[in-house]
């Protein structure tokens, strides 16, 4: 399977995760991993194809769409902010400073007048600034995680949409090869007619069916022109700028047990994600646990007389009384805030693994379903068809035997081919839950299995 579409899988993601950092467990995204890595990506997808005249690889599709993509770039400067938010976290508060001045237009000599000069500073207790900096560092954690989902979302889409292109390439070759069939039984029709062997019904018919597949082939060059444009436009372009999609749909994947890939769910960023978002809403609570402690503002100035030119020093120190506000409507909110990020943790376990069940089990459908079609079907359609049409060049068989056994070899061609591109999507589904390509997991298996032994 490591061979198909370079492959039309997540497997792609090993072969980015040099450039890009890894799908998960990273700590800072994409093209922020390290300098120069946005050069280097750029570097690498003019090296693969610098104009796309040749047509587009999944490798290069799914680069191009980790460097142009949006929404990927909007969740990327989203991390990129949290920057900000930890240096503010850890900032201490600015000092005040304060002048005062008393009774300076009074024309009472037994009154002195002064100016005050003063600065404070409030001084946080109760590990304020380091429960600050937590929230901040634990929200950058949250952010790298749906970041991480974001991203694996975009390549799943992005091969989706690669298998589409192909799907519609190999639809309308099957149209084609159709169409030169029917021209084929049309001329033979015609043939017949002329000799007096059929009457001339059969021609009007073969006629009638030749421009049937006429239409169904430009139904399929549609589908084909909108698929290529789908995938064109996850990178920004509006119209495609490829030829074709250089792949092969007609490639399986030994697929491994249900425990052992179910094993995997816990990789998958939207569950790491929601671990996260656990870890911030503690961040949280303990926060708020630090704003119960009040804080102290602690000051110092001097205090000149303007009579008799005297100076006093001025010491000052405000603790706040927590008689009504303890804090305890932002605690209690937070730990809500704590509890729903557990229950919402379950929820997305729940709903993972009951994606994964479905999935896992409409692909050995799928599976079932090709290898019908491939060994049985097929090819009793094709002789089927072969048979029929010998037989009626011989006068044996009537135009509308005929007719029916190529329509039937046509649409058991048309549904391999869909059963081929259902297989795909529904192995990156499978990928995608699982954060890792299927090969990578069973040769990992396989070599737990040799260091048992």
């Amino acid at each position: 399977m490591s061979n198909r579409v370079g492959g039309i899988s997540l497997r792609v993601m090993v072969i980015l995760a040099g450039l890009m950092g890894g799908v998960t467990g990273f700590s800072h995204p994409g093209l922020a991993a390290y300098p120069g890595a946005e050069a280097d990506l750029n570097a690498a997808a003019a090296a693969l194809d610098p104009d796309d005249q040749g047509g587009v690889t999944l490798r290069l599709a799914l680069q191009r769409v980790l460097q142009r993509n949006p929404e990927l770039a909007a969740f990327s400067k989203e991390v990129r902010a949290f920057e900000g938010s930890k240096l503010q976290a850890g900032l201490f508060k600015n000092p005040e400073f304060n002048i005062e001045a008393e009774d300076v237009s009074s024309s009472n000599a037994a009154l002195q007048r002064f100016a005050t000069f003063r600065i404070s500073q409030l001084i946080e207790l109760g590990g304020k600034r380091h429960a600050r900096v937590n929230v901040a560092v634990t929200g950058q954690a949250l952010a790298d995680q749906a970041y991480a989902a974001k991203r694996l979302e975009m390549i799943a889409r992005t091969a989706n949409a690669f298998i589409g292109v192909l799907e519609g390439q190999a639809q309308v070759s099957v149209v084609e090869d159709t169409l030169r069939l029917a021209e084929a039984a049309m001329q033979a029709a015609v043939k017949r007619v002329d000799l007096g062997q059929a009457p001339p019904m059969e021609a009007m018919r073969s006629k009638v069916a030749l421009a049937t597949v006429r239409i169904e082939l430009e139904q399929a060059k549609r589908d084909l022109a909108a698929a290529r444009t789908q995938l064109a436009l996850l990178w920004g372009d509006t119209e495609p700028r490829f030829n074709r999609a250089l792949g092969e749909l007609e490639a399986l994947v030994e697929i491994p047990s249900f425990d052992q890939l179910a094993g995997y769910l816990e990789q998958n960023p939207l569950i790491l994600q929601s671990s996260q978002q656990i870890v911030q809403r503690q961040a949280m609570v303990e926060l708020e646990k630090a704003h119960r402690i009040p804080d102290i503002t602690l000051g110092a100035g001097v205090r000149r007389y303007l009579e008799t030119d005297n100076t006093t020093a001025l010491l000052d120190i405000s603790i706040p009384i927590p008689v009504f506000d303890r804090n305890q409507g932002n605690l209690l909110e937070a730990r809500q805030r704590l509890h729903k990020a557990m229950d919402e943790r379950l929820a997305v376990e729940l709903q993972l693994k009951t994606e994964f069940a479905r999935t896992y089990e409409n692909l050995l459908a799928a599976q079932n379903e090709i290898r019908v079609l491939r060994d049985e079907v097929l090819p009793s359609a094709q002789q089927a068809f072969e048979l029929t049409n010998r037989g009626y060049q011989l006068g044996r068989f009537g135009f509308l035997e005929m007719l029916d056994a190529q329509r039937t070899f046509f649409q058991s061609r048309t549904l391999y081919v869909r059963a081929l591109a259902n297989y795909q999507r529904l192995i990156n589904t499978v990928e995608q839950l699982v954060a890792a390509p299927i090969d990578s997991l069973r040769d990992a298996a396989a070599n737990d299995r040799k260091q048992a032994d």
